[in-house]
């Protein structure tokens, strides 16, 4: 676990300003050359960086600064932290154990079959292998690629779902969306702008049956007319 120093410009600002400690002594606490603390001093440099203070943060005492300030040959030394924060380890070459370094090339298999827009750099990350080896797989050039089958990482336990989940999403990211097969809904913006059929329909369907109705009764009226003066003329 590391102890440096919090943006060490800005407390060496604050050193420049608030304290008698020589240049030197900064430069040393402060991770810079002597002749830019100078700079600082005179104004040419770090204009602009408000000062920071070290005794507020914690990583140095007023003790610490008197003693400085006594002895222009006493190194300022960091006080020690009340939080420790473990420190990001470094990023390398995933680890496979041993039991399971026989099935990376089934888990490259499968990948470079269901995942073909994963890059060599990604598929190396996912199941720990090199670049060589994914392209020997891929070319189908592999020492042992009649005996290959496909397996999913995730089941082998070479990788977690996550993991794999994200670097689909980054190789997919920015790639057009696959086109449309078989039968597919319309779009709302054109839905929405159809206007619908079948009341125009509807409508002249009713003025049809209208102008039926209406013949039809007319044709009854008539015909009733002409049987009330039969009856008439067979009374006379």
């Amino acid at each position: 676990m590391a102890n440096t120093l919090l943006m060490p410009k800005a407390t060496a600002v604050w050193l420049v300003d608030n304290t008698a400690l020589s240049f030197d002594q900064i430069a040393q606490f402060c991770g810079l050359h002597p002749l830019e603390v100078k700079a600082i001093a005179d104004g040419e440099s770090a204009q602009g960086i408000k000062g920071m203070d070290p005794i507020m943060t914690g990583q140095l005492s007023r003790d610490e600064i008197a003693r400085g300030e006594r002895d222009i040959n006493h190194r300022l030394k960091l006080s020690e932290p009340k939080v420790r924060v473990p420190e990001s380890k470094r990023k390398g070459p995933r680890y496979t154990p041993l039991s399971k370094r026989q099935d990376r090339p089934n888990a490259i298999l499968w990948l470079v079959r269901n995942h073909p827009e994963l890059k060599d750099a990604q598929i190396s990350r996912l199941v720990g292998t090199t670049k060589s080896t994914i392209e020997q797989i891929r070319n189908r050039t592999h020492w042992n690629s009649p005996n290959l089958t496909p397996m999913d990482p995730v089941t082998l336990g070479l990788c977690s779902q996550i993991d794999l989940d994200i670097e689909v999403q980054r190789a997919s990211h920015g790639r057009p969306p696959a086109a449309p097969t078989g039968d597919t809904l319309l779009p709302a913006a054109m839905t929405e702008r159809l206007e619908p059929e079948t009341g125009a329909h509807e409508e002249e369907e009713k003025e049809l049956d209208a102008d039926a109705v209406f013949a039809k009764l007319s044709s009854l009226k008539s015909k009733h007319e002409d049987d009330e003066d039969e009856d008439d003329f067979h009374r006379r």
